[in-house]
């Protein structure tokens, strides 16, 4: 369905009373823009996605506050048009204030903060740490400015939850110098996601004393985080998103000198290296079919040898990574599975934990299998060692939820 915004709403007749004091929350991606509209008690909210910006196929698809799906073409264009576009679609529920979501806050930033002139500046200077991704955050928060230059604007930083981690965890075994007047070291991301389940866990678990979670964040990309008494202690990112477990198009750790290897075999250059890591590698470079997980398992149970073998690795890596991060928590609770995949595949989490054999897990495969589709619940049964449980992400509630509480209005 396509429709312009003004006619959109002209003829929806949308209730809008219900949403009190909303926040809009903006994820600005390298070629799409999500968005979330979210009333100040986080129980109704409107969504939407500008997707294939830049593109003639550039589209937004919008979910209005009564559940209708829309959807605005806009061929061709990029991020600053989608962002009025969206701005014209929202600007009836008069939001109050704006939280961005920004991949790289460095090593300065360890909470969200009020947007002003030196937070803009230094988020477009952290680039150098994001080229893909901070300089279409920084987009976001000037569209916004230039349409509403009262409004408060709040960045969320994905690095920020991490950086409670002790050097141990986030330096790396590299010359002084290089952190120090470079600042390369371990930051690690999905830092809202993971402060969001470990929280919700700690909120509904039975256990009592601190407690210590290893929160798997599955989807097209994966990171893995120790929290122990709500902090992050080590998590599987590191200096990008690369780092860590195998994901949808990534290939997660490799032997640094793989580069060096495959200039001098192959004469490939560090941006086809690089390229290749990041989106021809993972599940889709194993498989040889895709990076959707649903797509590979459906090939492997038709016999697909190397899609069994995507699936085997995945479950294994990610496994190992949960084994080895458990080290970094004085006690440990349970694990926590989120994302697309973690919240959706019974039989991933169920080999994972396989992988897992030595810890003492204890699955109620009835339980597993009804915690699919955005259910939330637990799964371990009553002789586990640990708590296993699913919890499906909510980054733009948590979001929401930083940005008002920036701005003292919690």
């Amino acid at each position: 369905m396509s429709a312009s915004p003004t006619t959109t709403f002209d003829d929806n007749n949308t209730d809008t009373s219900t949403l009190t004091n909303p926040t809009l929350v903006l994820n600005c991606g390298s070629s799409s823009i999500k968005y979330a509209l979210i009333s100040d008690d986080n129980a109704t909210r409107i969504t939407g996605l500008a997707e294939n910006l830049g593109l003639d196929t550039a589209r937004i698809k919008h979910t209005t506050l009564n559940g209708e799906k829309l959807e605005i073409s806009i061929p061709g264009g990029r991020h600053k048009l989608a962002l009025q576009k969206i701005l014209e679609l929202l600007e009836q529920y008069h939001f109050i204030a704006v939280g961005h979501r920004v991949v790289h806050g460095g090593r300065e930033y360890s909470e969200a903060v009020r947007v002003d002139e030196h937070v803009l500046d230094e988020v477009k200077r952290l680039k150098v740490l994001a080229p893909l991704h901070n300089p279409a955050n920084a987009l976001g928060i000037e569209a916004v400015q230039a349409i509403y230059p009262d409004m408060p604007q709040v960045v969320v930083f994905d690095t920020a939850f991490h950086q409670t981690m002790p050097p141990v965890a986030f330096r790396y075994p590299l010359p002084k110098a290089l952190y120090e007047e470079h600042k390369i070291r371990r930051y690690g991301f999905h830092g809202t996601s993971h402060a969001y389940v470990s929280e919700r866990a700690t909120e509904i678990t039975d256990a009592s004393g601190t407690h210590g979670w290893l929160t798997a964040h599955l989807g097209n990309g994966c990171s893995a985080t120790a929290v122990y008494d709500g902090k992050s202690l080590d998590t599987s990112m590191g200096l990008t998103p690369l780092e860590g477990l195998m994901m949808g198009t990534r290939s997660g750790d490799v032997d640094p000198s793989l580069h060096i290897h495959l200039k001098r075999q192959l004469d490939m250059s560090l941006e086809d290296i690089d390229t290749m890591l990041n989106k021809e590698s993972g599940l889709l470079g194993i498989s040889g079919l895709s990076n959707d997980l649903r797509t590979i398992e459906q090939a492997a149970s038709e016999g697909h040898k190397d899609a069994e073998l995507a699936i085997e690795m995945f479950c294994y890596r990610v496994g190992k990574y949960l084994a080895s991060l458990s080290c970094a928590l004085p006690e440990l609770t349970g694990i926590v599975f989120t994302g697309g995949i973690g919240e959706n595949s019974v039989t991933t989490r169920t080999r994972i934990l396989e992988v897992m054999r030595h810890f003492g897990i204890k699955v109620d495969v009835d339980k597993n299998a009804k915690l699919v589709g955005g259910n939330e619940g637990s799964f371990h049964s009553s002789d586990s060692s640990l708590e296993l449980w699913v919890i499906p992400t909510d980054e733009e509630g948590r979001i929401a939820q930083e940005t008002r509480e920036a701005l003292n209005l919690v």
